[in-house]
């Protein structure tokens, strides 16, 4: 039995989470939520958008009950690795997307990796359409993460790690002994 219930793997897009919480979660017999595509699917349910484009050009306030939405689902299952961002970009500025008001994870790991690393994932992943950055606004954004889970782990009372996903293999068997 596992001695966790939420677990929350953190990281900028690129860095591996949904690879990596699919292997372990697979491994440790856990189940996997990737949180962007529970959004879509609640998007798509309620027939409000039909791709993660339309759904995060939605107003502000539209965007927010779908992630309100997609965390209370989350909060309906046991012992779940859960994949999200934690922090995004928008032409504001950075915004938390831990749902903190609504689960509390038992862990925050945030997954890390050199900003060359990133960069080389999301060209070799073509599927994705993804964030924009240049080598100064990555490395920005993923200190900015760091400081914020840290903070996030503060206020929910989560144990917080940080792994890096330099070798996948590693990097697997890293996660399956921290949550195991």
């Amino acid at each position: 039995m596992l001695s966790w219930n939420i677990a929350a793997i953190v990281g900028v897009p690129g860095v591996g989470k949904t690879s990596l919480c699919h292997v372990v979660a697979r491994e440790i017999g856990c189940e996997h939520l990737n949180y962007g595509d529970l959004m879509l699917e609640i998007a798509r349910e309620k027939n409000i958008a039909h791709s993660k484009t339309e759904m995060f050009a939605q107003d502000m306030t539209v965007q927010y009950h779908i992630w309100k939405a997609a965390a209370n689902e989350i909060t309906q299952h046991q012992q779940v690795l859960v994949d999200l961002h934690g922090l995004d970009q928008s032409p504001e500025g950075y915004i938390i997307s831990m749902p903190l008001e609504i689960i509390s994870p038992d862990l925050i790991v945030i997954l890390d990796s050199s900003p060359e690393k990133i960069f080389h994932r999301r060209q070799k992943d073509r599927s994705k359409e993804r964030i924009k950055d240049d080598f100064k606004s990555l490395v920005s954004h993923q200190k900015m993460l760091k400081i914020s889970m840290t903070i996030c782990s503060v206020f929910s009372g989560s144990l917080v790690y940080h792994l890096e996903n330099n070798d996948f293999d590693s990097s697997k068997r890293n996660l399956i002994d921290l949550l195991s």
